[in-house]
């Protein structure tokens, strides 16, 4: 069973594994400061209520904050991306700064390689050795201002001071603040249908191969109470994340509260599995017909062709999701209990046959 279990939670991190280690350093506080003389390897990931870079980041900067400083003595060789209230670059930025802001200045000190920012205000009174693209209410090109590429910009006011300098072309391009990612060839929608069908299907055989017992224990319990199972289900589906949400209130919660999140995303995917799993059973219960395998298969093909009517599809998923969340908590719950009752039980059953045995 634990072996089963390790192999299972291997096969799971290595699906996430891919979105969780972009990062190589992540820092969380009140206030993330990277002190002058202090070089952060491999990149740093920031939140906090204000990021402070006055040393060196030798790759990519992504802060989450209130306000974001790269000092006059900060460095970052790579790109910097800011969510924040306020971005101010003061010191240098080998690659791109692309920040989602409220303000943003790129002061006379700064050198920056390339320029992507979204912002209510946006001063350019340093260097941008490449292209600079703005969607801003308002631009400011200083007089100390020098964009090495072209300059595209969409604003309401837009003040060009004497002495700023444009190497390139300015333009002004109005969707640029419409902008978003870049347009991918339309895929039919049968395609993303089928595609979830087989993962699922993967995952399915995954679970009935490691622990066939408990998956059948878990399809028994939603089909002798599907109403418990709904409810169940439910009810974990609203108080977890307020839990989660709770954690991340504390800064200290934020990690946990992320990882509890991936975890949770983890668990509704299996859980919908074994709700179109416990239909499926049901559904061959009716004709006698007692095949997990064929279970499967039947119940993640017809939950799939539900999934494609409109607004039923929506109400069958979220139904097969709460009756597999519930069942498989209730399977777990009782699981535990039965491993912690065990050995009680076995002890009990020693010391009475101890008992009844004559001494010699």
């Amino acid at each position: 069973m634990r072996a089963h279990v390790s192999i299972l939670v291997v096969v799971l991190l290595l699906a996430i594994m891919p979105a969780t280690a972009a990062a190589e350093q992540t820092r969380t506080g009140g206030t993330v400061v990277v002190e002058q003389g202090e070089t952060v390897r491999d990149g740093l990931t920031a939140t906090g209520g204000t990021v402070v870079i006055r040393g060196t980041v030798d790759g990519d900067l992504s802060a989450f904050s209130g306000n974001v400083l790269v000092a006059q003595s900060g460095r970052v060789n790579g790109d910097v991306s800011a969510v924040a209230g306020n971005v101010r670059i003061e010191g240098t930025v080998t690659g791109t700064v692309d920040a989602q802001t409220g303000n943003l200045a790129i002061a006379q000190s700064a050198t920056v390689g390339s320029l992507e920012g979204a912002a209510g205000y946006t001063l350019i009174a340093g260097t941008v050795e490449g292209n600079a693209r703005v969607a801003s209410e308002t631009l400011t090109l200083a007089n100390t201002a020098n964009v090495g590429g072209n300059l595209v910009y969409d604003t309401e006011t837009f003040n060009r001071q004497q002495g700023a300098t444009v190497s390139g072309t300015v333009r002004q391009d109005e969707s640029l603040g419409d902008a978003g990612p870049a347009p991918v060839p339309q895929v039919p929608n049968w395609v993303g249908a089928v595609y979830g069908f087989f993962v699922n299907l993967l995952l399915g055989i995954v679970l009935l191969a490691a622990f066939p017992g408990f998956s059948e224990g878990v399809a028994d319990r939603g089909r002798a109470d599907p109403v418990l199972s709904v409810g169940v289900g439910l009810l974990l589906l609203v108080l977890i994340p307020i839990v989660l949400l709770v954690f991340a209130v504390t800064l200290i919660g934020i990690p946990i509260s992320i990882l509890g999140a991936i975890i949770f995303a983890i668990f509704l995917w299996i859980a919908t599995v074994y709700g179109s799993f416990t239909v499926g059973v049901w559904l061959l219960s009716l004709a006698d017909e007692g095949s997990r395998w064929i279970g499967l298969v039947l119940g993640l093909f017809v939950i799939a062709v539900l999934d494609r009517i409109p607004i039923v599809g929506g109400i069958v998923q979220f139904v097969v999701l709460l009756l597999g969340l519930g069942a498989l908590a209730m399977a777990l719950r009782a699981h535990y209990r039965g491993r912690r009752s065990t050995p009680e039980y076995v002890e009990t059953t020693r010391r009475g046959t101890d008992e009844e045995t004559p001494a010699d």
